[in-house]
């Protein structure tokens, strides 16, 4: 191999001059086997005592402090007890997640059973990347919550930025194409289905401080399709968009926005078809 000199020069000071980052699969493997202590259907073992279950936890928090220590570049407020501030989280971070699977048992009648939901559904395992990611986003942590989410991303088509604020009871039904933004916020009891964007109008590097994704009100739907898009944008609690529904603008509580098409018939006169 013939490269020159230089370009081995120019690749040796982009390692030195790197920030100091754990590697991807390590934080991949801990998010997986944490979930899978959370939750029995998910894991490769199982834990017959409590005690086991504890040394278990306290192993994976041994691991986080590890993958702390590699990223102490991107964590903003310093690391010194951050893993047991973390670990206190669980506990919430699992109810939240229970409810999530209680949306998506009770909102697909496809579902045979809870678990199926937790071993099959890209929906839940979206969310436990979301729920965890956003935590530790919530701590000053930074590119970790990416790397969980991102790798969520890769593994259901589920795009949730681990910034966005989402309440509970939240489900996904299907999921392929979702793409929820950093600055999104939305309410409890919330259905979403494939394809849907809640996204920015604007894509300005300068705008990146500022609130440029929807805020979506409680028992609201948002069928496929359906783009949301603008900082400004909110949708009101108990309303209804339906699917392949472009938005920018703001809808009161109470709402049905559907689409309204068009066909032409053998005669050719157009009639126009309203889905409700």
């Amino acid at each position: 191999m013939s490269l020159p000199n230089t370009f081995y020069k120019t690749l040796l000071q982009s390692h030195r001059e790197s920030l100091g980052c754990p590697p991807p699969e390590l934080v991949i493997r801990f998010f997986n086997q944490l979930v899978g202590v959370l939750f029995p259907e998910f894991a490769v073992e199982r834990f017959s005592d409590e005690e086991s279950i504890k040394q278990r936890l306290e192993e994976l928090k041994r691991e986080f402090r590890s993958i702390l220590d590699q990223n102490q570049a991107c964590v903003k407020s310093g690391i010194e007890g951050m893993e047991d501030q973390v670990f206190n989280k669980l506990p919430e971070i699992r109810s939240r997640l229970l409810l999530d699977i209680e949306a998506m048992y009770m909102g697909d009648p496809a579902a045979k059973s809870k678990a199926e939901v937790i071993r099959t559904y890209p929906g839940f395992y979206a969310m436990a990347a979301h729920r965890l990611a956003h935590e530790l986003v919530g701590f000053g942590i930074a590119l970790i919550p990416r790397i969980i989410s991102e790798h969520a991303h890769r593994e259901t088509g589920i795009d949730i930025h681990p910034g966005a604020t989402i309440g509970d009871h939240f489900c996904i039904d299907h999921g392929t194409g979702i793409v929820i933004g950093e600055t999104t916020v939305i309410g409890s009891h919330v259905k979403i289905y494939q394809g849907v964007t809640l996204g920015a109008m604007s894509v300005k590097k300068e705008d990146a401080s500022k609130k440029r994704h929807p805020t979506i009100g409680n028992h609201v739907i948002l069928y496929a399709g359906a783009s949301i898009l603008g900082g400004e944008t909110s949708i009101g609690d108990n309303s209804t968009i339906g699917g392949n529904v472009w938005l920018t603008r703001s809808v009161p509580a109470e709402s049905k926005v559907y689409y309204q098409a068009k066909m032409t018939n053998a005669d050719g006169e157009t009639d126009t078809i309203t889905f409700k």
